[in-house]
């Protein structure tokens, strides 16, 4: 599971006007999960599903 950062780096996801994280392939707004016993939270893509993790 890559970082948000490097998804960005590498073109896996683009911000749009509002600065929200989307998916390059499916043009969808990422959803977060948040697991309080984690250091991390989930971004996941409703579409394709696929995973990134961004530090809280």
């Amino acid at each position: 599971m890559k970082s948000t950062r490097k998804g960005l780096r590498d073109g896996d996801l683009i911000k749009d006007t509002y600065e929200r994280l989307n998916c390059a392939d499916c043009d969808q707004v990422l959803k977060k999960e948040n697991d309080p016993d984690e250091v991390f939270s989930v971004r996941i893509c409703p579409e394709c599903g696929e995973r990134f993790k961004e530090l809280r």
